[in-house]
C-alpha cells in the first residue's frame, strides 16, 4: 500500500502560501522579520552545580528541545535545534503555530527557520538533524490537511515536503518511520500534534486494524507505505496475542538504533478506549524478525510513586535496550534501571542501589547513565520539588546530582491540573528529558526556574573520565 506526494504548483504551509514550487515537492521558505537575534547565554547557579550549566535559550518565549533520545546538536555540534512554543499551560489548538529555531552555539544567536502546525508540549516539533551534515533539519507540518515530514535546507532556505509523517529519521537519512500521528493522543498527550478541530483525538476502531500500523516514507523515492501492519505485531506477541487481537491498537515511540539495523517499537492496546497496556517489540529495519522483547505483563508491573515500566531506549551499541522496569519476576519490587537485548534475553539490573526514574540513557562506553525524574518520584526528588539531573557511574555504582531544576510552569506541582485533565493536552507538563551531545561530553535538558520553558546545557567533561 503506497501513495505519492500530492504534486501542486503551490504549497500552503503553516507560514502561508509561499509561492511556486521550485521542484516537485520543494518550496521556498519565507523568513519574514529579523533573521537572526544575538543574545547572551546565562549561567545557571554558577559555582553551585556539579557541572557548569548554562541556559542557552532567550527569555522571549517558551522553548524546549525534542526528546531524551534525539540529539539536538547538529552534526558538527555548532548548532542546536529548539522549538519555540506559541504558549504554555493552555491546551494545544489545531492550527496554532510553533517556530522551528536554530541556535548558533558559537555566536550565541538564534533564528527561526520554519513555522509549523505540527507540535506538542513534550516533543515540540519533533526536530531532528541530518545525521551527516549541518545542512538539513527535519520536522513535521500540516500541509493540505495531511501530517507530513518536512526537510528544511538551512543553506539555500528551501524546504521539501514528503508524502508521510516523521517520528524518527533513519541514520542513513533515507527514510522516516511514524505511527499515525493523528491517533497518538488517544493513549498519551504531548508527542505528536494538537487534537483535530473537534478538540478530541479520534480513536481507531477495529475496522482500522487491517489498514494501520507503522508507516514508512522513503525519502529518495517519496513513497509512503504501511511498513508493519498491526496484524504483524499481534502475530509475534506470544502470550499477549489474544489480548492484543481483541484490543484496539495504537503505536507509540518508534526508534532506529544508531547502526540502522533495528527498530524499537512500543505497542499499546485499549479496551473501550481506556488504558495503555504497553509492550515492546524490536524488528529489523527491513521489517523482518519482529520480536516481542518485553511482554505486557513485564512492562506493566507497578510500584508506588515510581509507576510502571517506561521509556525504552536503544543503548549506543545497538544490541541492547535501556529501560525503567519493575522486575517482579526476578524478585524486585522497586523501579530499577535495566538493560536487555533486542530479543529480550540477557536481562540485567544496572543498579540495585540507585532506583530507576525519569528518562534513562547511557553514553557510548556503557559506563555512565543519565536520567531525570518525575515529581512524584519522591525517593529522588527533594522537598522543594526540583528535579534532579542524575549521573550514575555504573562501574562504581555511584551517583552524582549534576544539578536540580524546577519544572513547574504554573500547575503548582501538578503536571496535569483538573482543568487540563478534562480538556486533554499537557500544557503544564515539562520533563527535563536529559540528552547527550554527539560526543557525549555535554548534556542538554529542559527546565523552568522562572516558570517559563527554557533549555539548558551542562559541560560534563569534569565529571566523566
Amino acid at each position: 500500500m503506497s501513495t505519492n506526494t500530492d504534486r501542486r504548483s503551490f504549497i500552503k504551509t503553516s507560514a502561508g502560501l509561499l509561492g511556486y514550487s521550485l521542484l516537485p515537492g520543494v518550496f521556498r521558505i519565507d523568513l519574514s522579520g529579523p533573521v537572526e537575534k544575538n543574545y547572551s547565554f546565562r549561567a545557571y547557579r554558577p559555582g553551585k552545580t556539579a557541572a557548569a550549566v548554562q541556559c542557552i535559550t532567550p527569555d522571549d518565549g517558551f522553548y524546549l528541545h525534542t526528546f531524551y533520545n534525539k540529539c539536538p546538536w547538529s552534526f558538527t555540534q555548532r548548532y542546536f535545534a529548539v522549538t519555540k512554543l506559541p504558549y504554555q499551560k493552555n491546551k494545544p489548538q489545531w492550527g496554532d503555530i510553533a517556530e522551528v529555531c536554530v541556535i548558533d552555539l558559537h555566536k550565541q544567536s538564534i533564528k527561526t527557520v520554519y513555522k509549523t502546525k505540527a507540535w506538542a508540549f513534550q516533543l515540540g516539533a519533533d526536530l531532528q538533524w541530518d545525521h551527516q551534515s549541518d545542512r538539513y533539519l527535519y520536522t513535521n507540518d500540516v500541509i493540505d490537511g495531511k501530517i507530513v515530514c518536512v526537510r528544511i535546507d538551512l543553506q539555500d532556505h528551501t524546504a521539501r515536503a514528503y508524502a508521510g509523517a516523521k517520528y524518527d529519521l533513519a541514520p542513513d537519512n533515507r527514510s522516516v518511520i511514524s505511527p499515525n500521528l493523528l491517533t497518538m493522543n488517544m493513549t498519551q498527550y504531548g508527542y505528536s500534534l494538537p487534537d483535530p478541530p473537534s478538540g478530541r483525538p479520534i480513536p481507531f476502531t477495529k475496522n482500522d486494524m487491517p489498514h494501520e500500523g507503522l508507516w514508512k516514507t522513503d525519502l529518495i523515492t517519496d513513497q509512503r507505505s504501511l511498513f508493519v501492519p498491526f496484524s504483524d505485531f499481534v502475530e509475534h506477541a506470544g502470550q499477549d496475542s489474544g489480548f492484543y487481537g481483541n484490543a484496539v491498537l495504537y503505536l507509540f515511540h518508534a526508534q532506529f538504533n544508531a547502526q540502522n539495523t533495528r527498530i524499537l517499537q512500543v505497542l499499546r492496546g485499549q479496551i473501550n478506549n481506556k488504558g495503555r497496556n504497553a509492550c515492546l517489540f524490536s524488528l529489523n529495519t527491513d521489517g523482518t524478525n519482529i520480536i516481542q522483547c518485553l511482554s505486557r505483563e513485564k512492562w506493566n508491573h507497578k510500584t508506588g510513586a515510581g509507576g510502571s515500566g517506561n521509556h525504552p531506549n536503544w543503548h549506543p551499541d545497538g544490541e541492547h535496550v535501556i529501560m525503567n522496569c519493575v522486575p517482579v519476576w526476578l524478585g524486585y519490587k522497586d523501579m530499577l534501571f535495566c538493560k536487555f537485548k533486542y530479543d529480550g534475553s540477557d536481562f540485567t539490573i544496572l543498579s540495585e542501589k540507585h532506583l530507576g526514574s525519569g528518562h534513562p540513557s547511557v553514553e557510548h562506553t556503557g559506563r555512565y547513565l543519565l536520567a531525570d525524574a518525575y515529581p512524584k518520584q519522591s525517593y529522588v526528588v527533594g522537598a522543594n520539588g526540583e528535579i534532579p539531573i542524575r549521573l550514575l557511574d555504573l562501574h562504581r555504582d555511584e551517583e552524582q546530582t549534576i544539578c536540580t531544576i524546577a519544572n513547574d510552569v504554573g500547575g503548582h506541582g501538578a503536571q496535569y491540573t483538573e482543568e487540563s485533565k478534562s480538556e486533554g493536552g499537557s500544557g503544564y507538563k515539562l520533563d527535563p528529558h536529559p540528552v547527550w551531545s554527539r560526543d557525549y561530553k555535554t548534556i542538554a535538558f529542559n527546565g523552568a526556574p522562572d516558570k517559563r520553558r527554557q533549555v539548558y546545557i551542562a559541560d560534563m567533561k569534569q565529571l566523566i573520565s
